[in-house]
């Protein structure tokens, strides 16, 4: 069967939309990340906490815990911000875990003592798979973090174990899709979200089939297509750091310059910068 699907602009359907990495965009973060797939934008924050939860006082291991959450105006109809409302947005606790876990499979807690690393995602603006955006984002400050973290002696070497990256699949009209903006999201009948180390090594997958059952040939199709968007989200920040070797160091908001390259300006209390500062004090 053919499908007369056709996707905005003549995106070819196993084609991730275009791809934006930005390192430290803002903010006082020990490292965070800006995308943009697309239309889609979402910022991820990393932080370093020293404190664990109540279960995990006196155990010598540390934690990972991620909050996801969209800004009122990241969709076409603004929405109510989750401090304002009673109780959190069941959807957002559903991302928040999801992110959560697939980040600590990536650390090895273990070595960091009893902290928390804090990862916040929040979504700018959304036109479809805001989830796996964030993931990618958040497996890329978190990264980064823990260079910064190590190369202050905060923490030792090997707690980083390997990136992961996420994407979304799913069809329409019987044609596979890769990497679905809202407008497909909405129009498709089954689609996944999957997320994976560079090797191919699985983290995790979420998916339904919401009108159509999925054959396993047609989740072969679906996995395959993944298997080439996560390709293209490596590539691209291979190629990022490669163009931009020093900007995460350089940005003007970064702690390690307002530390050491322009001393008459104090960092925040709780920066990465502040802390290095003492540590070498």
């Amino acid at each position: 069967m053919t499908s007369s699907f056709t996707r905005h602009q003549n995106r070819p359907f196993d084609e991730i939309r275009s791809i934006k990495i930005f390192y430290d965009a803002l903010g006082f973060a020990d490292a965070s990340v800006l995308i943009e797939l697309g239309n889609t934008k979402v910022l991820a924050s990393v932080n370093l906490q020293q404190s664990v939860p109540p279960f995990l006082k006196g155990q010598k291991t540390g934690w990972l815990s991620a909050e996801y959450a969209m800004l009122p105006c990241a969709t076409h109809q603004r929405t109510m911000r989750e401090s304002s409302q009673t109780q959190r947005n069941s959807r957002s606790v559903e991302i928040s875990r999801l992110i959560g876990r697939c980040l600590r499979t990536t650390v090895d807690l273990t070595k960091i003592g009893e902290r928390t690393i804090q990862i916040d995602c929040d979504v700018l603006q959304a036109d479809g798979s805001t989830r796996v955006a964030a993931i990618t984002a958040a497996s890329l400050a978190l990264e980064k973090a823990i260079f910064r973290w190590t190369q202050a002696r905060l923490i030792p070497e090997g707690v980083f174990k390997h990136a992961i990256a996420a994407v979304s699949v799913g069809f329409i009209e019987d044609q596979a899709l890769l990497d679905l903006n809202y407008e497909e999201d909405s129009k498709a009948h089954a689609d996944f979200n999957i997320i994976m180390t560079k090797e191919k090594h699985i983290i995790e997958i979420q998916g339904t089939a919401e009108q159509t059952p999925v054959t396993w040939q047609q989740f072969e199709q679906l996995k395959t297509l993944a298997g080439k968007g996560i390709d293209a989200l490596f590539a691209h920040n291979t190629q990022n750091h490669q163009q931009n070797s020093s900007f995460s160091f350089n940005h003007a908001t970064s702690p390690e310059k307002k530390s050491f390259q322009n001393a008459a300006i104090k960092p925040a209390l709780f920066s990465l910068g502040n802390r290095i500062v003492k540590k070498e004090s």
